[in-house]
């Protein structure tokens, strides 16, 4: 007997030059305005990553299509895409001057569950240190339409993650590896009390 896979038209996986920014997937924080503790991160899709940027796009249609009943809610009417607010964002408008974003799409995805996170050979990471934000890796996300207090849209939950490479720390913190790289064993290099 075949198996066969039911494909879920609102999953995305990303591709594996994602870098994960705002990378917070070993204790749920509480969101700004208050509410339920979420586990978060910002997905940074490069520009040139066309496959996975059609797929997100794909996704959001397909959770607007599915969501027309909650998009509508109360009203005559549901909204057009265009006019609702969608993940999708772009780093070069939405985060000019951000380096980090220069260059590429953006998604921001959350959820209340934690995520399971792997290496490349899909072996869980244990240690929170090797989670941190500017991994490079793959996402699982999906998307759904909300509707909460005449707020309507499209927003992204966070499945899962991989991580495929170490890159550089995003958010000015060092890692201790690389601060004392360069440094001779030889002694101290200065006399502190001198």
């Amino acid at each position: 007997m075949s198996k066969t896979t039911i494909k879920n038209p609102t999953k995305v996986i990303t591709g594996p030059r994602t870098v994960m920014s705002y990378l917070n997937v070993n204790e749920p924080k509480v969101p700004l305005g208050g509410g339920t503790p979420k586990y978060s991160v910002s997905l940074i899709i490069p520009k040139d990553d066309t496959v996975t940027v059609a797929k997100i796009r794909a996704a959001i249609r397909a959770a607007y299509d599915e969501g027309q009943g909650k998009l509508k809610g109360t009203s005559k009417f549901v909204p057009a895409l265009e006019d609702i607010k969608t993940p999708l964002r772009d780093g070069d408008k939405d985060r000019r001057g951000d380096e980090a974003y220069a260059g590429a799409w953006f998604v921001n995805a959350n959820s209340t569950t934690k995520p399971g996170v792997v290496d490349g050979d899909r072996n869980p990471i244990l240690d929170s240190s090797e989670l941190y934000s500017g991994i490079i890796g793959r996402a699982s996300i999906n998307f759904y339409a909300f509707n909460s207090n005449g707020n309507r849209g499209i927003a992204c939950g966070l499945n899962n993650l991989q991580k495929l490479s170490d890159g550089t720390p995003l958010g000015g913190h060092s890692r201790a590896e690389d601060d004392f790289a360069d440094l001779d064993d030889g002694g101290d290099d200065e006399d502190f009390l001198g």
